[in-house]
């Protein structure tokens, strides 16, 4: 008895290993499936604004596609949304899925909204899908109780860590999301499946950062007095957006009355309606996100950008859509960021070159106002980017961010669903 104790958290970190391993592989599948949906719709997106016929076959697809995902979330309802409060739901004990139709279900449904080009992003699917995996395993290895519950969050991080090359970001969602605490016993499996989660997706996609962009100048110490309103504004705005999510949701998905495909159809109509005249608000927005800071756009075209990109990211969401609201997040906080940097630098006669580095602040601090995890949020940025010098900012503004919605008495997003 003395030596199965003494050898129970060696078991358990091994199997948290392997839970990592099924959730990497799962997760980096599904973001090479995503990014073939992603090229497939930019070619049919060209393929019907260069004729009639072509737009009318791909609202025709986009038909088909909402049907099948509506089939998909009336056989297994837990995968509508991004997953992540399923997943929190079911490590209370409050929902007991049946993991491998609930994994296949999630992955065709996040696919099809995407190579639909509806606004919504990997994450949230590939933290449920990692989950998923690590109850896999949890079944294999005829893991029950607390045992089970924690391969479960490990495979939830380690999905994360796999979705964006961000092992220490995936750590401390689930600590700071998942758990909402610090676990000792939790922390060595909890690395050991995102290590070796990260270690898949690199062999896959690499060591590069997610984003192709580093800033070009550095934020002084007293240009930290925009840091903090740049927090409080985000604070704000993100109270808002939660506000209408938790809104939308309440009347689309519960007291319309519509049926699913019919609430499905909605977004994917829309997104025909976008890749016909623009385009670039399609998908996730991670081009968006990489040409902004690249002074593509305007001022202007920025703020008409914000406001479309946010209209049609809550319509994907609140349709009920298998897909993340993570993604979405960072690229309104990325544009707002974008936006308040391009008015310190007509204001104060800021170097230009800050405009990327409040873009990433902007990403970070939305982050923090909606899900309310700072420090996720700081490092996921970090580990995104690879901008080391920012990273004392980025917590900075997560943290300006998180008080302000918590004075406004802003409820998490992923409590409020």
């Amino acid at each position: 008895m003395e030596q199965e104790k003494k050898t129970a958290p060696l078991r358990l970190t091994a199997a948290a290993l392997l839970a990592g391993l099924a959730a990497g592989g799962v997760a980096a599948l599904y973001r090479l499936a995503l990014e073939g949906a992603a090229s497939l719709m930019d070619r049919a997106a060209a393929f019907a604004r260069a004729n009639a016929a072509g737009a009318v076959l791909w609202f025709a697809a986009l038909a088909a596609m909402a049907a099948v995902v509506a089939f998909l979330l009336k056989k297994q309802p837990l995968t509508g949304g991004s997953g992540i409060p399923q997943v929190e739901k079911e490590l209370r004990g409050e929902v007991h899925s049946n993991w491998l139709p609930v994994l296949a279900a999630k992955f065709a449904g996040g696919f099809l909204s995407l190579l639909g080009g509806l606004s919504l992003g990997r994450e949230g699917p590939s933290i449920q899908l990692g989950a998923m995996a690590g109850k896999g395993v949890s079944r294999l290895l005829r893991r029950e109780g607390e045992e089970s519950r924690l391969l479960l969050s490990c495979g939830a991080g380690a999905g994360l860590a796999a979705a964006f090359h961000a092992p220490a970001a995936g750590v401390l969602f689930c600590l700071e999301e998942l758990f909402g605490s610090f676990s000792p016993k939790l922390l060595l499996p909890l690395l050991a499946s995102v290590l070796s989660a990260d270690l898949v997706s690199s062999c896959v996609f690499g060591v590069q950062p997610v984003f192709q962009f580093a800033p070009s100048a550095e934020l002084t110490p007293a240009l930290y007095a925009l840091v903090l309103p740049l927090g409080v504004l985000l604070g704000v705005l993100g109270a808002f957006y939660n506000a209408a999510t938790v809104r939308g949701v309440s009347l689309l998905q519960k007291k319309s009355g519509l049926p699913v495909f019919v609430r499905l159809l909605l977004p994917f109509l829309a997104a025909g309606v976008l890749a016909l005249v623009c385009p670039v608000l399609l998908g996730s927005g991670h081009e968006l996100v990489e040409s902004a800071a690249a002074g593509t756009f305007a001022a202007w075209a920025l703020a008409l950008l914000l406001l479309g990109k946010f209209v049609f990211s809550l319509l994907s969401f609140t349709s009920g859509a298998p897909g993340g609201i993570f993604f979405p997040l960072l690229v309104l906080g990325a544009l707002i960021g974008c936006l308040y940097g391009l008015g310190a630098v007509h204001l104060f006669g800021l170097d230009p070159g800050l405009v990327p580095v409040f873009l990433l602040l902007g990403m970070a601090g939305n982050f923090a106002a909606i899900v309310r995890a700072p420090f996720t949020g700081a490092v996921l940025l970090f580990e995104m980017t690879g901008s080391m010098p920012c990273l004392l900012p980025l917590l900075a503004v997560s943290w300006a961010a998180c008080l302000t919605a918590n004075a406004l008495r802003s409820t998490p997003i992923y409590d409020s669903l």
